[in-house]
């Protein structure tokens, strides 16, 4: 269904659900005399009616708004390039991009430990 179709229809229900609701017929009776399918009026009386505030106004529906988004790549995990560390019982894996100083304190640590 194009944009224009849909608008056409909107407007066409948006009349009938204000002639049902003029009416002061119940929804069955009025169906009846419009030969309406029953639940497509009231259908289109809760989509309309989630249309409108609580004073029965008609909302304005705003443009959908896009908020920008900045994405930065992390460095992929390299596994090819593991290097394990074996300290007694411990193993310690190490990859590319390693703090030297805590890998040396963490190895003497275990190395006295061991």
């Amino acid at each position: 269904m194009t944009k224009a179709e849909l608008e056409a229809l909107r407007k066409l229900w948006r009349a009938r659900v204000a002639d049902f609701r003029a009416s002061g017929l119940t929804g069955a009776a009025w169906c009846a005399a419009h030969q309406v399918k029953e639940h497509q009026l009231w259908y289109w009386v809760g989509k309309f009616k989630a249309d409108t505030d609580h004073d029965g106004r008609q909302r304005e529906h705003a443009e959908p708004r896009f908020i920008p988004v900045r994405v930065e790549e992390s460095a992929p995990e390299v596994t090819d390039k593991l290097l394990s560390v074996r300290v007694g019982p411990a193993v310690i894996e190490v990859t590319p991009g390693y703090d030297t100083e805590l890998l040396r304190d963490v190895v003497r640590t275990l190395a006295s430990l061991c």
